[in-house]
């Protein structure tokens, strides 16, 4: 099998998963490798499917509306869980659509999220994403806003799993990892979605439960 295949990629990332988990005195099956597809096609996640990958991630409500019923007719224990910014205004869209939301990180979308539930019926575990690196550009509460978040977040009910982030690129992810694991820790919060293509091994090491990888399963993009 060449490089360029498809199971032969996740082969390899599934096996450094298991090799950095072993490391830090792991089970590699503590670890959920969440396949980023957003932007791939039906074509091009399916033969993962086929190898007997089950967990992916998406970007925006819409573009899994369009793209994931069929596959989940063909798949239906395949999980979907969005990854990208989420508006609060979609919130009912995405409790119905997602098994689970990885970028809640105001109080406002608690606060939709909370009511889309009880009205949906569904539970996604919910992820608060936390700016671990204090940048203007991206998602996430500010860490002295994460005590409160997450207050309100187990007052409206909010099936709780954990913390995730993004450290800020070009710069050495292990630390960023670390205080993350530690927010979590402070907190009684076990779930960590950290680690990408580029450092999801270091993140497996400092603790993630939940890696998101897209390039390394499915090679560059276009």
């Amino acid at each position: 099998m060449s490089s360029d295949d498809p199971t032969a990629r996740l082969h390899a990332v599934t096996a450094s998963i298991a090799h950095a988990a072993a490391l830090a005195d792991r089970k590699p099956d503590s670890v959920t490798l969440i396949a980023i597809s957003k932007t791939r096609t039906a074509a091009e996640i399916m033969p993962l499917l086929d190898a007997g990958h089950r967990v992916f991630g998406e970007n925006r409500v819409q573009e899994t509306q369009g793209k994931w019923p069929a596959l989940r007719e063909a798949y239906p224990e395949a999980a979907v869980h969005l990854v990208g910014q989420l508006q609060s205004n979609k919130a009912e869209d995405a409790v119905a659509l997602f098994d689970a939301i990885h970028s809640v990180d105001r109080l406002s979308l608690v606060t939709a999220l909370g009511r889309a539930i009880d009205k949906v019926g569904r539970r996604p575990a919910c992820f608060l994403q936390v700016n671990i690196g204090d940048e203007d550009q991206k998602g996430g509460c500010a860490i002295a806003a994460l005590p409160d978040l997450i207050t309100a977040a187990r007052d409206v009910g909010l099936p709780l799993a954990g913390l995730m982030a993004v450290p800020p690129v070009d710069t050495e992810a292990a630390p960023y990892f670390a205080l993350l694991a530690k927010l979590a820790r402070d907190h009684g919060l076990d779930g960590l979605s950290m680690g990408m293509s580029g450092d999801y091994e270091i993140a497996v090491m400092l603790g993630a439960t939940h890696v998101r990888v897209g390039t390394a399963l499915f090679g560059a993009r276009a």
